[in-house]
């Protein structure tokens, strides 16, 4: 399996939702109703996609 750098897009994505988890773990932004470590895991997600699958 040969591995890819994520755009620049899919990277932002995944930063600003890793933003949003952190800031839910901290009880700073509650609109989300899933727990912070959920958000936190989709934010890896989107990485993992972003690496994994070329041209994403």
């Amino acid at each position: 399996m040969k591995l890819s750098a994520p755009t620049m897009i899919v990277f932002l994505i995944s930063l600003v939702i890793a933003a949003l988890g952190v800031l839910a773990a901290l009880g700073i932004f509650s609109v989300i109703p899933a727990p912070s470590v959920w958000i936190m895991t989709a934010a890896y997600a989107v990485l993992l996609a972003g690496v994994l699958l070329k041209g994403v």
